[in-house]
């Protein structure tokens, strides 16, 4: 058996299912670094749309062509927090809008985007105690990590969520809209023949549906300061 590694903490889960708020607070909690892998990818399905590029049809020499091209990095800001940089430019709310959002799925599918992420988020051990978060990271970017959790939500509980979160969404999305959206971004992650959407064996699973975010974030820290 491999030696845990005890300076992650991997929170997975479905889209919509508040990783991220969750992450964040968690990191604030025990003084981590956040890291949303989500995000790198967007930022790749960002680039993507940039090159006007079907993400839905293109081909690995296409993703690979793209990958060339792009130098992702990240900084540390004047309050020590990471701010993910692509190609020079700091990243902000361009990767949060709808068109990035329904294509990122199909970005991730990729086996060379993939690869060459998963390179990138191993490297990031280097910063010291870290909370990543994603759909693989307790299965396989992190497999031997300490500290896994599988955070989740009712289909109806994480659209509503959604619905919040500006720039997320069309302007006439609707609960109903939005829960068919989530499904279907839930079947391609779970599906997908590379690093598909699971909860790994030894995760712990939370069911955030009836739970506020500050009884997720407690639930979470209290698990990892068993």
């Amino acid at each position: 058996m491999s030696e845990k590694i005890k300076n992650v903490i991997a929170i997975d889960g479905p889209a919509a299912s508040g990783k991220s708020t969750i992450a964040q607070l968690v990191a604030e909690k025990m003084k981590a670094y956040y890291i949303s892998t989500g995000n790198m990818y967007r930022a790749i399905a960002y680039k993507i749309l940039e090159n006007n590029i079907k993400a839905e049809s293109a081909e690995e020499e296409t993703f690979e062509k793209v990958l060339s091209n792009i130098k992702l990095d990240f900084k540390k800001d004047s309050d020590d927090n990471l701010i993910m940089i692509l190609n020079g430019k700091p990243l902000g709310q361009e990767i949060r809008k709808p068109e990035v959002a329904n294509i990122v799925s199909y970005v991730a599918k990729s086996p060379a985007v993939r690869k060459w992420l998963l390179d990138k988020q191993r490297s990031l051990t280097h910063l010291g105690l870290i909370v990543i978060e994603g759909r693989d990271i307790g299965t396989v970017v992190f497999p031997d990590a300490k500290f896994k959790f599988f955070l989740t939500a009712s289909p109806t509980v994480r659209a509503k969520r959604r619905l919040k979160q500006d720039g997320e969404n069309a302007s006439d999305a609707t609960v109903e809209t939005v829960s068919k959206a989530i499904a279907q971004r839930d079947k391609i992650d779970s599906n997908r023949k590379i690093a598909p959407l699971k909860q790994a064996d030894d995760a712990v699973l939370v069911d955030s549906s009836n739970m506020n975010k500050n009884e997720v974030v407690e639930y979470i820290v209290s698990k990892i300061n068993t």
